[in-house]
């Protein structure tokens, strides 16, 4: 090997072993590479310029950790990269940014500053970087702190060794179950895990997070982090509903729309039920307007048998002056009839005020899941899709022709960097043909990253809803799955973005519809937000006024739930702090 020839230098290089091991996931020795190469990994060692200086060796050794840690020197990207050094250069200076970006938690801060986050927003994957790598589009050649790839040199194995392997493994991981107990509504708390010890040394710092990651407690027993995109493998879900998934892996092809374009979007965290903590701008949404030639025309559904279930919700005390029955007085009128009696005329007997529920104050903004989990057929033989489509279409027109403020959003994922959101009715916009053709263009695809959408559709509704009383009602067979985002993780971090919209004073309600979701796993999903699960569209009137008066009375209870748990909070801060 390189290093065998430079005892020297890797007794020197030998002190980042632990961090580089730390990063990477794996152990990883450090070696110098020959003079005037750059940096470089096979997978096993980490190469690196012994002669310079301590600040540049940890900055070399950590971008190549981070690329053992994030997948991008799989096989599959490498045998593209082979006997092609113009297209290693381009792609490492697309995934190198991605890499440092998705193990900046475990970076020293010297390394953070290396992370162009602009670039790192363009991948979500080794095989997205190649995407970009492979278009005509002009990239600048990586920093030479970044290193190279050596293809040819890469082992065809980059796991860690067997022993280690077999190690993670038998780290017992806590339960589902016992994680999605702990993230309920009335326990969430901020999500912080105490430290071993103060100081730097403690689990907050640095060298506590890195011997925390040794350990196998930062990493799934398949050597990933939960949440982020890396490799999965093949799994059968919850047995009830007899669903077998292929989990994408990080190679899998992307549409070229999503690896070549650079999008705009608004960020939001994800939450990590196995660290405890948020993953802070880690989901960027996408809002994609309908195209004109996509538009497809759907008749607009019969919505009487919602009307009158929905007709109470959102009614408002009004009060009305110069009634001639009422819980006040209205002075001013009856003043003028104490004059107009005086006068000698007939006075005016309306001189009460009464309060009446008449003015309509709910704002609503209906969620629908496109994802591809919706294309699946559903009892009656009609495709869910199909029957949360009219649901949605059926509530919209009711709502809106009560008078109340309505929205109906789309949306469905393709990774992290890629949760789209449609607009087919904005608050602002009038339901008119145009809105039903945006509704029926919608056709399922890709992934369900519910947690970003709800969030999206929780500021959506801060920000345009205009009315005291907010209500999310989410339309989705529960199946939330995108790459690095399933089973327990996702379930938690759907549960979590609901209570983040309830303390807020947002009522949310979950329906099912057509899916053969079981109870348990929507339990799981939607928490204790109102949810349920309907076999038919034409049922829904039944169920939907009690549902939406649960959801609108639930979130001011939570509101104030929290509320007095934030201050006592404050209060036992203060008096430890004083004590």
């Amino acid at each position: 090997m390189i290093g065998s020839r430079h005892p020297a230098g890797s007794d020197e290089l030998g002190r980042f072993k632990l961090i580089v091991s730390a990063i990477a996931g794996r152990l990883v020795e450090v070696a110098p590479v020959e003079p005037g190469e750059r940096a470089w990994t096979d997978g096993v060692t980490v190469f690196a310029n012994a002669d310079a200086s301590p600040g540049d060796q940890l900055r070399c050794v950590a971008v190549q950790a981070a690329l053992l840690a994030a997948g991008s020197l799989n096989p599959d990207v490498m045998r593209n990269l082979a006997r092609r050094p113009v297209l290693a250069r381009r792609y490492l200076a697309v995934e190198a940014h991605r890499a440092l970006a998705a193990q900046e938690a475990l970076l020293p801060t010297v390394v953070r500053s290396l992370i162009d986050r602009a670039i790192a927003a363009r991948s979500e994957s080794p095989a997205a970087s190649l995407a970009i790598a492979m278009g005509r589009e002009a990239l600048a050649d990586p920093p030479e702190i970044f290193g190279t790839i050596r293809p040819r040199h890469v082992r065809v194995s980059v796991e860690p060794p067997t022993e280690q392997r077999a190690a993670r493994q038998q780290v017992p991981r806590r339960q589902s179950a016992d994680v999605l107990r702990e993230l309920d509504d009335g326990e969430e708390d901020g999500g912080v895990v105490p430290d071993f010890a103060s100081g730097s040394s403690g689990r907050g710092g640095v060298i506590g997070r890195l011997l925390k990651t040794l350990l196998g407690d930062a990493r799934s027993a398949w050597g990933d982090p939960p949440g982020a995109d890396a490799a999965t493998r093949w799994s059968r879900r919850a047995a009830r509903v007899a669903r077998t998934v292929a989990l994408t892996t990080a190679s899998a092809s992307i549409p070229d729309h999503i690896a070549l374009v650079e999008q705009r979007g608004t960020t939001y965290p994800e939450w990590d039920a196995y660290r405890r903590r948020y993953r802070h701008d880690w989901c960027t949404v996408v809002e994609l307007e309908p195209k004109p030639e996509d538009v497809v025309p759907l008749v607009a559904p019969e919505s009487h048998a919602l009307r009158r279930p929905l007709a109470r919700l959102g009614m408002e005390l009004e009060r009305r002056r110069r009634q001639l029955q009422g819980d006040d007085i209205d002075i001013d009128a009856a003043v003028e009839a104490r004059v107009e009696s005086l006068a000698g005329s007939p006075p005016d007997e309306a001189t009460y005020i009464e309060s009446q529920r008449r003015r309509r104050d709910l704002a609503v903004l209906l969620l629908l899941d496109i994802s591809g989990s919706s294309g699946k057929p559903s009892a009656t033989g009609a495709t869910v899709h199909e029957h949360q489509r009219a649901a949605a279409a059926a509530l919209t027109v009711a709502l809106h022709d009560l008078g109340d403020r309505v929205a109906l959003y789309g949306f469905r994922s393709q990774g992290r960097s890629a949760v789209h959101v449609v607009p087919v009715k904005r608050f602002r916009d009038d339901l008119d043909t145009h809105v039903m053709s945006r509704l029926g263009a919608l056709v399922p695809g890709a992934y369900t990253r519910l947690g970003a959408a709800i969030r999206h559709g929780g500021s959506v509704l801060d920000r345009d809803g205009g009315t005291s009383r907010r209500l999310l009602v989410v339309l989705s067979d529960g199946f939330a799955y995108d790459h690095g985002y399933e089973g327990p993780y996702a379930e938690a971090d759907a549960r979590r973005a609901l209570a983040e919209a309830r303390r807020r004073g947002t009522g949310c309600l979950c329906l099912s519809i057509g899916a053969d979701t079981d109870v348990h796993t929507l339990r799981r999903v939607f928490g204790t937000a109102a949810h349920a699960t309907i076999p038919r569209p034409e049922q829904l009137a039944g169920v939907v006024g009690p549902l939406f008066r649960s959801a609108l009375r639930s979130a001011p209870l939570q509101r104030r739930a929290w509320q007095r748990k934030e201050r006592t909070h404050e209060r036992l801060e203060i008096e430890r702090r004083t004590a």
